[in-house]
């Protein structure tokens, strides 16, 4: 029986169009039934035709349907593949430009600091709806979260719903990607050991075909003849609208990830994440003296790059809507793998966010972590055990709890919890006390639309 994948939010240009070609170069996929669901109707028929599209480029039998109603694209639905952004950058804007006026400057404002706190507060009721319908009408059925804040909506619906949810990022997929082109290895010659949450996880053992990968690296950045090869690297998909195609030399492709290296050179592990949101996490990168990061290559993303992102987004999906020969190499997201694996019962590893039976000991249990994660038939569980330096460990910590409150904030309509969240933050809680009070309630009441729990809360 053909497997019924439902996209919700599906009229994202962002997404889509990647995540479909890499369903229609799965064997086991080219026959699904996709459904497109999005409460913006306008991008819905497009999107469909695109589909179609693909099916007769390809030759197969991929079909699909659209529709603005949510429970009629879940009824019956295999795997739920969920792309929201609720607010979209209309909301987005004052998660960026509120905090600016009280002197934090965000690099993306979607994880943590004030950002990443409303826009998890938004988005988590919204998730939740989703996985009450699918607990109605497929309860079977696998809940694919790409939506930021990634780690607090994952773990909403673990928390509150029997759903499985499962949530999937790229960012570690780009570094082992990196990691290849560096040492000049295929990817699959990796098998990294991970550890920590969404937007910050450490690869804490890294095996290269039976070496150290880990004290290869260092030996390599210690090698200055090395770093000055020339290095052909293409295209890294999948995050945002940036790529690193072009040529470079083994340095400069280093100059790119200067607060990784430094944070590698610290503590013996690697973070394996963009340089970009881990500054957030670690916001001594992220101050006045530093340029607000630009001495450590870390670029504030605006809302107009984001805008000229979605319009760039837009054009290429244009573009492969009309094309006849449609990209073949797989995008570097890993959703039709997983469902491969479901489908077909065949192992992989993939590193996936999941909730915590004892694969990072340094957090709590069922708490959502991000590991390297065995995927078949039989579900998903964590593939190994990996503890984190002192300093890391504590840093994750405190992450995790500043998570756990954003989920009862958001459950609860709850302002104080709001509050206790931005005082853990890394980036927030540095703020003086009283600007940090009149900030939030500013967040709140500048997005109060798509805040309905915390109507009247002050």
């Amino acid at each position: 029986m053909s497997p019924r994948i439902v996209f919700i939010g599906g009229g994202s240009y962002q997404w889509i169009p990647k995540l479909l070609l890499d369903i229609a170069g799965t064997p086991s996929l080219a026959d699904a039934e996709i459904v497109i669901e999005d409460i913006d109707p306008h991008p819905i028929p497009r999107m469909v035709d695109f589909v179609h599209h693909v099916a007769e480029v390809r030759g197969i039998g991929l079909t699909a349907v659209g529709t603005t109603d949510q429970r009629a694209a879940l009824d019956g639905a295999d795997h739920v593949v969920v792309c929201i952004s609720t607010g979209a950058l209309d909301s987005m804007h004052h998660d960026l430009s509120v905090p600016e006026r009280h002197g934090i400057r965000q690099s993306v404002g979607d994880t943590v600091g004030p950002g990443g706190i409303l826009r998890g507060l938004r988005n988590i009721p919204v998730m939740l709806d989703i996985a009450r319908d699918m607990e109605e009408l497929c309860p079977d059925a696998w809940m694919l979260n790409l939506t930021n804040p990634m780690t607090t909506l994952t773990r909403a619906v673990l928390r509150e719903t029997p759903v499985q949810a499962i949530g999937m990022c790229h960012e570690v997929t780009i570094t082992l990607h990196a990691l290849a082109m560096l040492f000049g290895c295929d990817r699959g010659d990796l098998r990294p050991t991970v550890a920590g949450v969404n937007h910050l996880p450490f690869i804490t053992e890294l095996d290269l075909d039976g070496e150290d990968g880990l004290a290869r690296l260092r030996e390599l950045l210690a090698d200055e003849d090395a770093l000055a090869q020339p290095l052909v690297i293409p295209g890294i998909t999948g995050h945002e609208a940036v790529s690193l195609g072009g040529a470079f030399t083994l340095g400069s492709l280093l100059e790119s990830n200067k607060v990784k290296l430094e944070l590698f050179a610290r503590f013996g592990v690697l973070p394996a994440a963009g340089d970009r949101h881990l500054v957030e996490f670690f916001p001594g990168f992220l101050t006045e003296e530093s340029g607000w990061g630009e001495r450590w290559n870390v670029h504030l993303t605006t809302i107009d790059d984001r805008r000229d992102w979605l319009a760039a987004f837009t054009a290429e999906f244009e573009r492969l809507a009309a094309a006849e020969d449609l990209p073949a190499d797989p995008s570097g997201e890993l959703v039709a793998e997983l469902i491969d694996s479901r489908l077909r019962d065949h192992p992989r590893d993939l590193p996936l966010n999941i909730a915590n039976h004892g694969q990072v000991p340094d957090l709590p249990g069922e708490v959502v972590v991000e590991s390297m994660v065995t995927v078949d038939a039989d579900g998903v569980r964590g593939r190994d055990v990996a503890a984190l330096p002192t300093v890391l460990a504590e840093q994750v910590r405190r992450i995790s709890a500043e998570q756990e409150l954003v989920v009862e904030a958001a459950i609860s309509g709850d302002r104080a919890l709001v509050l206790d969240a931005l005082f853990l933050d890394p980036l927030a809680g540095r703020s003086d006390h009283d600007t940090l009070v009149r900030m939030a309630d500013e967040m709140l009441e500048a997005t109060s639309a798509w805040l309905p729990r915390f109507a009247g809360s002050r």
